[in-house]
């Protein structure tokens, strides 16, 4: 029996050659492709934001997608959906202090649709759960983490020399690699990108699911193929000695450079809208 009624779909430009998915999956959501070219990975993202653009409120302890989402059941089911066809995951170091208890895999967020996703992973990728990368220049991350004491996903850390040289000084599981491209300052989205390829080469799908400083980043250098961005119905609100972040941190687009984007799709499931946009790279 399938958990979840199907999203409604209002508009579909059906970008992209199908993936075969499995019967509880395609009920729920409906087709997904990607335009995949061969001899580059295909980078998406996904966020849920608040009417007001604001997608991680100052909630210690709390999920950030769920504080957001009001713990929507599709955002989550369509999070797992985007990891089950990813072969690596990046998130920022914020975004992992944020959510302490996370492992990044599509049984994790909605462990309802675990079969289901195993079985298209099975289909489409060799790999049994997708690398999990975390970006931070400084290396200061809690390795007691289940990320990282779990051993259920393999993990990589991309840092600057000087995070390598801290980090290597505490005990690392065999499962978890550190990369670190540069002495220090900070970290460019090519780095990144040659790291993960050095773990896990000629990966296909490539998420990122934060943070906005790493998602400002990756617009500037022109490797986002993707965004997947549900849109949860309510104002969050902001104050001035209260930082509430949006997509994307820490870079200027407009006036002067717009990253404009073409709607792919849009789905409904009550008051929230699930949107997809892609990117010209």
């Amino acid at each position: 029996m399938n958990p979840l009624p199907p999203l409604e779909l209002l508009f579909d430009s059906r970008r992209g050659t199908d993936l075969p998915l499995p019967p509880e999956l395609s009920a729920f959501f409906g087709r997904l492709g990607f335009p995949l070219r061969p001899g580059r990975s295909y980078v998406i993202s996904n966020f849920v934001s608040t009417i007001d653009g604001v997608v991680a409120l100052d909630a210690p302890g709390k999920a950030i997608g769920d504080v957001i989402s009001g713990a929507n059941e599709h955002d989550s089911a369509v999070m797992g959906l985007l990891r089950s066809v990813a072969e690596v995951v990046i998130v920022g170091a914020g975004t992992l202090r944020a959510s302490p208890r996370h492992i990044w895999t599509a049984e994790h967020i909605f462990p309802a649709l675990t079969s289901a996703y195993n079985s298209l992973r099975k289909n489409i990728t060799e790999t049994p759960t997708p690398l999990n990368v975390v970006v931070s220049a400084s290396a200061s991350l809690d390795l007691s983490m289940p990320l990282f004491t779990s051993g259920k996903v393999e993990v990589l850390i991309v840092t600057t020399k000087a995070g390598e040289e801290r980090i290597r000084k505490m005990r690392m599981p065999v499962w978890v690699k550190v990369i670190a491209p540069r002495d220090s300052g900070f970290l460019t989205a090519r780095e990144i990108f040659d790291a993960i390829e050095v773990v896990r080469p000629s990966s296909k799908i490539i998420l990122v699911e934060g943070g906005p400083q790493l998602m400002g980043d990756l617009f500037e250098d022109g490797w986002m193929d993707e965004l997947f961005l549900t849109l949860a119905p309510h104002i969050a609100g902001r104050v001035s000695s209260m930082e509430r972040l949006g997509i994307v941190a820490q870079r200027i687009f407009a006036p002067d450079n717009p990253l404009w984007a073409s709607l792919v799709s849009v789905k409904r499931e009550g008051s929230h809208l699930f949107l997809r946009y892609a990117f010209d790279r």
